[in-house]
């Protein structure tokens, strides 16, 4: 397996750039998650690093070589589609030695091999049957399978779980997490879902119109995002923002919004702009003291926790509560944040401003 290096790629189809100046570390062993929306990059940077596709400009390195312009017959990675790409004329096991064959293994060692990866994927009593009678969970292991035979430095996967239905897809997903485990692969992993993501990914890179907005620890993305989109495409509900016009000095501890002091991390860059106050649900409070308030909008109950929706002077906001916890429609509420877990944005370029906070969290990423 290997560390994968993508420097500054760019990759552009006549004038549409799909791809500006990516520039990233894929560790060997990690699994490596591209995550964002429906044309925002992620699967043309996933091609690029496979040879599917060769970038307009940039390096891209494998195991320390530079592959940006070979071809992938020479880069030793496997690819993963979502729709399986199984011979449907070929039974399992001919599907799974194909790529030996190819290759020219001697019958026995690729018998030996076809028996050890069905083995790993559980799929040694369905060998002899035909990949068209198969489940979608059945193929896909089929498919990983015909991967993973190959024992590449690298596996490219693009949204593979994405044609099975939802609560087999959570299974599959912890499968699929559990083998990487056990084989210590180098995984890069396409999805458009950021709980997949959240849930499987040693590190995340966030893409947004063919640019990355953030890459760290899934820990790093939701603690401290990097923009306003990252905010709100990560956490389900996403990041609340709150708007007020106001400018923050360098080492400033709070802000005034709406005639209310509010405490903030100690802010190691100002701006003179508008600002936008973020703050996840779970880390808004209900208190009675507070003089910040909200009306209640509405409540939806989620078993042990519950989401309150407020109407607030500076937006909208949702609070995720204990479900004990009492608030009725109309009714006015004092809303309480920890200064600790608060992100404060320039709305102008969407960026969060950098703090104390930031500073350290990130320096040991």
């Amino acid at each position: 397996m290997a560390q994968i290096i993508i420097k500054t790629v760019r990759k552009e189809f006549g004038d549409f750039t799909a791809v500006r100046e990516s520039s990233f570390t894929i560790e060997d062993g990690e699994f490596f998650m591209l995550l964002g929306p429906s044309g925002c990059g992620k699967t043309t940077t996933l091609r690029m690093i496979a040879g599917l596709e060769l970038p307009t400009s940039g390096e891209i390195y494998l195991d320390g070589e530079e592959i940006s312009q070979k071809p992938p017959s020479q880069r030793d990675i496997a690819f993963v589609f979502q729709m399986f790409a199984l011979y449907p004329h070929m039974n399992v096991r001919k599907n799974l030695s194909y790529p030996l064959v190819s290759q020219g293994m001697a019958r026995r060692d690729v018998k030996a091999k076809v028996e050890e990866v069905a083995g790993i994927l559980g799929i040694q009593d369905i060998l002899n049957k035909p990949v068209g009678g198969l489940s979608g969970g059945d193929r896909q292991r089929v498919a990983l399978g015909r991967a993973i035979v190959r024992d590449p430095k690298a596996f490219m996967m693009d949204e593979p779980l994405g044609a099975l239905d939802a609560e087999f897809r959570e299974h599959m997903s912890e499968e699929l997490r559990a083998l990487h485990d056990r084989m210590g692969a180098t995984t890069v992993y396409v999805t458009h879902d950021q709980l997949e993501a959240m849930q499987m990914g040693d590190k995340i890179v966030v893409m947004n119109n063919a640019v990355v907005e953030q890459f760290g620890t899934p820990q790093e993305i939701y603690d401290k995002p990097a923009t306003m989109f990252v905010a709100d495409f990560i956490g389900s509900p996403s990041m609340n923002f709150l708007r007020f016009d106001g400018a923050v000095a360098e080492n400033a501890h709070n802000v005034e919004m709406n005639g209310q002091t509010l405490a903030v991390p100690r802010q190691m860059e100002g701006s003179r702009g508008r600002l936008v106050f973020g703050v996840r649900p779970e880390h808004v409070t209900l208190s009675d003291s507070a003089e910040y308030r909200g009306e209640v909008l509405a409540t939806e109950y989620l078993g042990t926790t519950q989401i309150i929706t407020l109407d607030t002077p500076n937006g909208e906001l949702k609070a995720r509560v204990p479900a004990g916890q009492v608030a009725s429609v109309g009714e006015k509420i004092g809303l309480g944040f920890n200064a600790q877990t608060v992100t404060l944005f320039d709305e102008a370029t969407g960026a969060a401003l950098r703090s104390e906070l930031n500073n350290e969290v990130f320096s040991h990423g």
